[in-house]
């Protein structure tokens, strides 16, 4: 599996970095990060190195949409968002928080639930989606995530996709927190099995 972690300047470092981090534990997967430019500066000032550019995107299995204090300026950016080619019908791809606006720029949400952070949801509503007060939600190949911590969601998600729950119980299992490893993995995998069938 090939997976983008798509991130512009500004980006949440826990939305980018978690996913990255989980998803680059399956065997085999190789999850980077990709930006319009060589490099990208976070919220929090953490300049990184681009390991993809936007070209890349069709030939990806997987997109990972990350949130920022810049998104919104992103989808009203016509010429960026043209670049952006994802495909839904062939690739998984999961946003969270206001990544959600990108997908709903690129018309890939759907009349689906969505889920995203507080800030964003009066936005994502403005547009004509329906939010909805949980910390993960998908439809067919499309996820959206609420939450900077729900991270965990959308990565188990694609993990037990591409790689079967079995794995994605394990990865969750490694990264819980000592003594709440059991209690961390029925919680994640209790929320994204109902959208695994």
């Amino acid at each position: 599996m090939q997976i983008a972690i798509l991130t512009f300047d500004g980006f949440n470092e826990l939305d980018s970095f978690v996913a990255l981090s989980l998803l680059n534990r399956v065997h085999g997967w190789r999850a980077t990060i990709c930006a319009p430019n060589a490099t990208v500066t976070s919220m929090g000032g953490v300049t990184v190195t681009a390991r993809a550019r936007l070209n890349e995107l069709p030939d990806m299995d997987a997109i990972v949409v990350g949130s920022g204090v810049r998104t919104r300026q992103i989808a009203a950016d016509t010429a960026l968002m043209a670049r952006l080619r994802l495909d839904a019908a062939r690739q998984l791809i999961g946003a969270q928080c206001s990544g959600a606006l990108l997908l709903a720029a690129l018309g890939l949400l759907g009349d689906g639930p969505v889920c995203t952070d507080v800030t964003t949801r009066p936005w994502i509503e403005a547009g004509g989606a329906s939010v909805i007060e949980a910390p993960f939600h998908a439809s067919a190949n499309v996820a959206t995530a609420g939450g900077c911590m729900a991270a965990y969601y959308l990565a188990a998600w694609m993990i037990a996709h591409g790689a079967g729950e079995a794995q994605a119980r394990s990865v969750i299992d490694y990264v819980a927190p000592v003594g709440e490893k059991e209690a961390t993995v029925e919680r994640v995998m209790g929320v994204v099995s109902p959208f695994l069938a």
